[in-house]
């Protein structure tokens, strides 16, 4: 084939493929050790950027952008008039190893439409992996995108090839996956994931008898959802990533803002602005569920089912629960100390070492590098300052936004000038 058919080719389903940003790379540690090409150990391989901030570091494409559904909020949907392409397999190995040999990469991110069915579309993808490894002795970063309603010896097949497999719920609940995409059905999603899941928990089961039992998807498996294109709360979005890390072990689950692409009625029309800000502030969520111990129900629950934009999670539920502070940082648990506006969990460690020593007070916790913008509102420490004072949290809300800086800033403006 001609290399102006290749760069055509490419150009389209690497364009096809940026609506994806569950591309992450982190977590696998498949070292090179027979001389091959590529190394995927450490904290992974992100190392370029878009210019809204989200990582493209792998060769990042399409296998094809035909597709036989017709989900409203897609763009390769079948009724799309869009130039379509498919790679051979040969092709994607190629354009890997060729990219990798310039430097331009270092691992592949493939996914594709879905053409004939499901087990087709994913017979070759694992070829694609299949090939690099064992022909080409590639030792890279590899992550597919699992088809949902693939059979699980495929799945099977691709975990011991791929570094990271994922599927893409796309929709965070049954009623909205109906509603934009009527041809699929839910549970074609959560088959592979299980089969997945169950696979990686035996290998790792037998690894620990048997040294040489092969690696099966040694970085997890996620799934990513698409923010706004129907009209869930953050509650349900939330609850339902909660579901998913706890049923399915999953390393992450990816939140992409819907970018408007078609004039359904179904969806936000064309120029309605993607909710980035809305994006953070679940991503922000995510966060505190895995690393800080808080509970989903702490932070959304019927009483407040959607998040607050103008702040933080964490200080949203903090501004909630005045009652809980102040915290004496020389007293408090680690529980508690997360718990605290402006503390990050290095600090937290940091806290806890530190008092061994002595008593801490004011100098002490900013020279941690706490955000004591926030933070002092919600401590007390060895000293008879205290910043709260008597303020209700509306008033300790505005407080606290006069004096931080946000790139988002100018979205909060008009919400900035009601406390004002």
């Amino acid at each position: 084939m001609s290399f102006e058919r290749t760069q055509e080719k490419l150009k389209i389903l690497a364009d096809a493929a940026k609506y994806d940003v569950s591309c992450s790379s982190s977590g696998s540690k498949r070292s090179n050790k027979t001389k091959g090409l590529g190394d995927a150990t450490g904290m992974g391989i992100c190392h370029s950027y878009t210019e809204d901030g989200r990582c493209v570091s792998l060769l990042k494409i399409l296998l094809t952008n035909y597709c036989i559904f017709d989900c409203a909020y897609c763009v390769t949907r079948k009724s799309n008039d869009i130039k379509r392409a498919a790679f051979q397999v040969q092709e994607v190995v190629d354009l890997t190893i060729n990219f990798y040999r310039r430097n331009y990469i270092e691992g592949l991110f493939l996914s594709s439409g879905i053409f004939k069915s499901a087990d087709y579309t994913m017979e070759r993808l694992v070829a694609v992996a299949k090939k690099l490894r064992l022909e080409e002795n590639f030792n890279g970063y590899i992550h597919l995108k699992s088809i949902p309603g693939a059979s699980d010896e495929l799945m099977k097949e691709a975990g011991l090839y791929a570094d990271r497999l994922s599927v893409n719920i796309e929709i965070p609940t049954k009623e909205g996956l109906k509603l934009l995409a009527p041809e699929k059905n839910r549970e074609d999603f959560l088959k592979p994931m299980i089969k997945v899941k169950n696979e990686i928990i035996q290998y790792k089961s037998e690894k620990n008898i048997i040294k040489s039992t092969p690696k099966f998807a040694p970085a997890g498996q996620s799934t990513q959802m698409i923010i706004g294109a129907s009209g869930e709360t953050d509650q349900q979005i939330m609850w339902t990533s909660n579901y998913f890390y706890k049923k399915f072990n999953l390393k992450r689950v990816y939140y992409s803002g819907y970018i408007p692409i078609s004039y359904d009625s179904r969806l936000p029309q064309i120029g309605t602005e993607v909710p980035m800000l809305r994006e953070n502030r679940l991503y922000q969520t995510d966060w505190l569920m895995r690393f800080y111990g808080f509970d989903v129900n702490e932070i959304l629950n019927n009483d407040h089912q959607n998040l607050d934009l103008d702040v933080d999670p964490k200080l949203g539920w903090a501004l909630r629960n005045l009652d809980q502070f102040p915290v004496d940082i020389n007293k408090a648990d680690k529980r508690m100390l997360a718990r605290v506006p402006g503390l990050g969990m290095k600090s937290v460690y940091k806290i806890i070492e530190a008092r061994r020593f002595r008593r801490l007070n004011w100098e002490h916790i900013q020279r941690m590098g706490v955000a004591l913008n926030r933070a002092k509102y919600f401590l007390i420490c060895e000293s008879r300052d205290f910043e709260r004072r008597d303020l209700t949290g509306i008033q300790l809300k505005s407080l606290i936004l006069q004096n931080t800086q946000s790139k988002y800033r100018n979205s909060l403006g008009p919400q900035l000038n009601l406390f004002t």
